[in-house]
């Protein structure tokens, strides 16, 4: 297939739902990682047309979903301070932090600007020399690369007044999480197809190996995602465990080698708090001490308290697959996009937002 329509054609998505049904013996629980993938599942109506022996669950793939609310307080108070431009992705601006939010700074005075990139960022810094620009540098392996990029730029240009808040993390120390956990209910996993573009996939054949867990990287299309669920089944049915690739025209086993360099001379691994989660070890990226003078945390002094979700709030349940977003009392009526409790009902790749924007909790969601 070449052109997109191919990859939302109805004819071959029945086909593949046909044929998962031929190979389904028994129930089987599978999670796609990425937030991408969870909202083409619930906008194509996915989930529905599965047999129902097919369990979906929704992991924590959403960048923005699983930055910790110590990283949203730094922010708020970065981005409240008189000698600071903050600059962000627009999906940060109304993630709650303990208190409030980046929106709600911008309207009180704050000089807080969405961008699209990083380089954004650094014309900004540019432009403005007197002012401190600190820019949110959030996301998984994925972003890692044009983050690092704009810091070693900054670095070549001078550009003494550009600063990152760093909250990367990592997607393989989050599987082996869920994989070592009690209460995993995950049998399969649809690895994320953008970040695995970056990073190759030698280190999800190690999980598969060492977990005994098939897992397959997945497109972001329809057919792709229903292709990748076909390879699980498969794979569970007949007692296999393996690293298949779906999303070939993207993905290959070595990744994209220069976008790895250039993560790696700016960044080093580092223990990280996901939020609702917690401390997963060397989940993370920090800024190398060699670019320490980018590095905001260090260069203003944070240093955090611990903070403790929204008691009400069960999104790290949902992150975890063990609840679905609808399962919340708190769904629809004290949490909606207008009012979060959580970051999952904010971001546009929050498993919260895309069950409420396709409507999944007018229905029973168990099977």
């Amino acid at each position: 297939m070449k052109y997109v329509d191919e990859y939302r054609d109805p004819a071959i998505a029945r086909a593949l739902v046909v044929d998962i049904a031929r190979r389904l013996t028994r129930p089987w629980v599978l999670m796609e990682i990425c937030g991408g993938q969870t909202h083409t599942l619930m906008r194509y109506g996915i989930d529905d047309l599965l047999p129902k022996g097919v369990e979906l669950v929704h992991g924590p793939g959403c960048p923005v979903c699983v930055t910790p609310l110590e990283a949203i307080d730094a922010a708020l108070d970065l981005a409240a301070r008189s000698d600071v431009t903050f600059v962000s992705y627009g999906d940060m601006l109304r993630v709650p932090g303990s208190r409030t939010d980046l929106f709600h700074i911008k309207a009180a005075g704050g000089d807080v600007r969405i961008v699209y990139s990083p380089i954004e960022a650094l014309k900004i810094a540019r432009a403005l020399p007197q002012r401190k620009i600190v820019f949110f540098g959030i996301g998984f392996e994925t972003t890692a690369p044009a983050h690092a990029l704009a810091v070693r730029q900054a670095r070549h240009e001078g550009l003494n007044n550009f600063f990152m808040l760093v909250s990367h993390v990592l997607v393989p120390p989050a599987i082996r999480l869920l994989l070592e956990s009690p209460q995993n209910r995950v049998q399969g996993f649809i690895a994320p197809g953008h970040v695995c573009a970056i990073v190759g996939y030698s280190d999800y054949e190690q999980l598969c190996r060492e977990y005994h867990v098939p897992i397959v990287i997945g497109g972001f299309e329809p057919t792709d995602l229903l292709d990748a669920i076909r390879m699980l089944i498969t794979q569970l049915e007949e007692g296999r465990a393996q690293l298949e690739n779906q999303y070939v025209r993207s993905v290959n086993s070595r990744g994209n080698r220069p976008a790895q360099n250039v993560v790696q001379e700016v960044f080093e691994v580092c223990d990280r708090k996901w939020r609702g989660i917690g401390l997963i070890p060397r989940s993370g990226l920090r800024l190398r001490d060699s670019y320490a003078a980018f590095d905001a945390e260090k260069v203003f002094g944070l240093h955090g308290a611990s903070v403790e979700e929204p008691p009400e709030c069960i999104s790290a349940l949902v992150l975890q697959g063990l609840r679905k977003p609808a399962d919340c009392p708190a769904f629809g009526t004290t949490c909606t996009p207008e009012k979060p409790l959580g970051a999952p009902m904010v971001s546009t790749e929050g498993a919260c937002a895309a069950y409420h924007q396709y409507r999944r909790h007018t229905r029973v969601e168990s099977r």
